[in-house]
């Protein structure tokens, strides 16, 4: 048996290298991942650039913006990094440099000095230094995702006479959405709850951390929904940094031997209980968002559920997702969806929803957290 031959060999192995750098993706992907990557950063560091004067010259607000994009990247970074970054930058710009010196046998030597090498050295530092970062806060992410799903349910509970799916879609890693269907404590009734902290990634999930414990805890008493929101309220209030961290919310309780459902929408997304016959329902009764004032009313509504009828609860991401031209998705095209699934079951319907979302989206990227739950009445 002939060995392979080193033509052979190479050519496995560097397919076997862009395997594992690219992960199997393809160049289209690379290049919607990159350009995704692009318009994230480039929103990051937009925040902090001031628009110039628009009686300057062209060349001059070219000059202005360049100099505050500068300055938004350097702000990024350390003071300690930022020096390394600017050495680094210095050292690139300079041409390779050269010196003579005459040895006691009288020879000429001749030393170069490649300052654009060392440059490469510091700027290759400043760049494991920022990875070491980003690895260390990816780690930390995960652990905070994995805490995160501990808090939502992975599935829905059976509740007597309906069919319930979730959907979710984080723009992070961890997000500020919530959802859950669990019993009272009496057992013969359930709450249902949506909601949406204010804000993204970090500081929504912690804040969504508590909107959960709350719920769980007040929830465990003997009262009633009005009495349970005002609470919610009140802890809310107490930790939303003067009504800057809100969060829109409904919550309600249905009750299996009536098909009652009383709910209260404290300024979410109004969801949309569509009836059999067609007909569109908007579950508005409620108040403002949890959070924002301490006593605030808060007001139930009631609804009785009908066979075949469907209540979809869903956060702003999804109808606020925005494509290249920035079109929203809007509340039509999520209804329309519902009107064609008489006969499907609920996680099929929101299956077809988030494809929906995504082909509209395009390679727009998300920005903001997407959240569903939808109740179709046996």
């Amino acid at each position: 048996m002939s060995s392979p031959t080193p033509q052979t060999i190479a050519p496995s192995k560097l397919a076997q290298f862009w395997r594992r750098v690219t992960e199997g993706m393809e160049l289209n992907q690379l290049w919607s991942q990159f350009r995704s990557d692009a318009k994230a950063s480039y929103r990051l560091y937009s925040r902090d650039v001031k628009p110039g004067n628009p009686a300057e010259t062209k060349g001059r607000r070219f000059l202005h913006t360049f100099q505050q994009f500068a300055w938004a990247i350097l702000e990024k970074l350390t003071p300690a990094r930022r020096v390394l970054l600017l050495l680094a930058i210095l050292l690139l710009l300079m041409p390779a440099g050269g010196c003579h010196y005459r040895g006691e046998n009288g020879e000429m030597t001749v030393g170069e000095f490649d300052f654009r090498f060392y440059g490469g050295v510091l700027m290759f530092v400043v760049l494991m230094l920022e990875v070491a970062d980003r690895v260390v806060m990816k780690r930390d992410l995960e652990i905070a995702r994995d805490i995160q799903r501990w808090l939502l349910p992975p599935s829905p509970p059976p509740v007597p006479g309906l069919s319930i799916a979730f959907a979710t879609r984080p723009a992070n890693t961890v997000a500020g959405d919530y959802y859950d269907v669990f019993a009272r404590p009496d057992g013969s009734r359930f709450l249902i709850a949506v909601a949406d902290v204010a804000g993204k990634s970090i500081p929504a999930a912690l804040l969504m951390a508590t909107f959960q414990a709350s719920l769980k805890t007040l929830s465990s008493t003997p009262t009633s929904l009005e009495e349970l929101v005002i609470a919610m309220n009140r802890y809310a209030c107490s930790n939303s940094q003067g009504g800057l961290r809100f969060t829109t919310a409904f919550i309600a309780e249905y009750d299996p031997e009536s098909c009652a459902l009383i709910y209260i929408n404290a300024g979410h997304n109004t969801p949309v209980l569509r009836r059999k016959s067609g007909a569109i329902e908007r579950l508005t009764e409620g108040g403002l968002p949890l959070g924002i004032q301490a006593e605030a009313p808060y007001q139930s509504g009631r609804v009785v559920l009908e066979s075949e009828d469907w209540l979809l609860v869903f956060t702003d991401g999804l109808v606020e997702a925005v494509n290249a031209r920035d079109e929203e998705y809007g509340e039509q095209r999520m209804i329309t969806i519902l009107d064609g699934s008489s006969a499907v079951t609920p996680e099929r319907v929101l299956s077809r929803m988030m494809v929906d979302v995504d082909a509209f989206v395009g390679t727009t990227p998300q920005h903001d957290d997407i959240t569903c739950l939808l109740i179709k009445v046996d």
